[in-house]
């Protein structure tokens, strides 16, 4: 857990898109980068186990971000509050939905620290520098949101509209979108 985690907070892109960019929905770190970390990391491992292993690492990187959020609160028992706030989350984790888990940002606290230690000019500068640059799809991450976008639809009878208000929803109709561009290309050259 300790490699995969490690993994996921060294990769520079999904750092800077999770600190930076607004517009990027949280699914798309928890579910599509993480989700390929793992199945770099574990390649054998049948698509059940790795969807297990990317929950795990996704609820103990937001059970350590709560934690750390609690600890920085300012409690009497500041040396115990990480502890606590664990606790307090570990008991309900079992209760929570996978979506919900999915959405919440994993560098939020981060984002947090970063804007208490830089000042606002240069916090600006690097988000604007980041944001900036456009971010394409690879093949590989267009079929991930397709079979995301698969499950959706089966979920709710429906695929992901592009117009949506729901970032995520967005994320994967670019997704299906991006393999119909591409089937387009391939059939006409």
């Amino acid at each position: 857990m300790n490699e995969v985690v490690a993994s996921f907070v060294q990769d520079t892109r999904t750092v800077q898109d999770g600190l930076f960019n607004e517009e990027l929905p949280p699914q798309e770190t928890t579910q599509q980068r993480m989700g390929k970390i793992i199945r770099d990391k574990y390649p054998d491992l049948s698509d059940q186990d790795q969807e297990a292993i990317r929950q795990r690492a996704v609820a103990a990187l937001n059970l350590i971000q709560q934690g750390g959020a609690r600890a920085a609160g300012g409690t009497s028992a500041a040396n115990t509050a990480l502890i606590d706030g664990i606790r307090r989350y570990v008991t309900d984790v079992r209760d929570l939905n996978v979506d919900l888990i999915d959405s919440i940002n994993p560098f939020g606290e981060a984002y947090n620290i970063l804007a208490k230690t830089m000042n606002e000019e240069r916090l600006r500068q690097v988000q604007s520098a980041i944001a900036g640059r456009k971010v394409q799809l690879s093949p590989e991450e267009a079929r991930d949101l397709a079979k995301r976008a698969l499950k959706f639809k089966n979920e709710r009878g429906r695929l992901p509209s592009i117009t949506s208000q729901d970032a995520w929803e967005r994320r994967m109709a670019e997704g299906i979108a991006y393999l119909a561009r591409m089937k387009q290309e391939r059939a006409g050259g």
